[in-house]
């Protein structure tokens, strides 16, 4: 059921940011830290990254009355979005240093990031501390120990968190693809 309303909720934000751009401000805040950590992990340097983000968003705001409800989150689109902006930022970088742009540009990827996007979305809706943990752990590249002193929790604890979010996460996956 939290699912539905999540899915509603963005839905009607989305709706109101295509009447009055000033609501994309919520979109961008629920969004940022997924488009830039997928950006960040295909840049080089952390410039790059906040630099290819910022027009992700850019773009999305500038084409929002474009967005169609398909049932994918909004997320995805915006996934899609950094692809693009990826593959003409290796495009210029290859243009600028002479070297052909590599496999990168490949539409074949796509499906994946679809699933990416829809990983994403699943970690959002777990609970407030296992999302908390799987964002630190995989995103953030946090150790266990570091993660359970900003918790002010037992290492053991921390583990548990992950392979119960990991767990949810695996069976939520495998049951939306049969």
């Amino acid at each position: 059921m939290r699912a539905l309303n999540k899915e509603a909720d963005e839905r009607l934000l989305v709706e109101a940011a295509q009447r009055d751009p000033a609501h994309f401000a919520e979109l961008y805040t629920r969004n940022f830290h997924v488009v830039y950590a997928y950006v960040a992990r295909r840049v080089a340097s952390r410039e790059e990254a906040e630099d290819v983000t910022s027009q992700v968003f850019h773009q999305a705001l500038a084409n929002l009355s474009r967005f169609e409800w398909r049932g994918a989150p909004f997320g995805a689109w915006l996934i899609r979005i950094a692809a693009n902006s990826l593959a003409d930022h290796w495009r210029l970088r290859a243009r600028e240093s002479g070297d052909p742009p590599g496999e990168e540009l490949s539409d074949d990827s796509m499906p994946d990031i679809e699933r990416r996007a829809a990983l994403i979305q699943l970690v959002d809706r777990l609970p407030d501390d296992q999302r908390h943990v799987i964002v630190a752990r995989f995103v953030e590249q946090k150790s266990i120990r570091d993660i359970a002193q900003e918790l002010k929790r037992t290492e053991g604890a921390i583990k548990q968190l992950q392979f119960r979010a990991l767990e949810k996460l695996r069976a939520t996956m495998e049951g939306a693809n049969g």
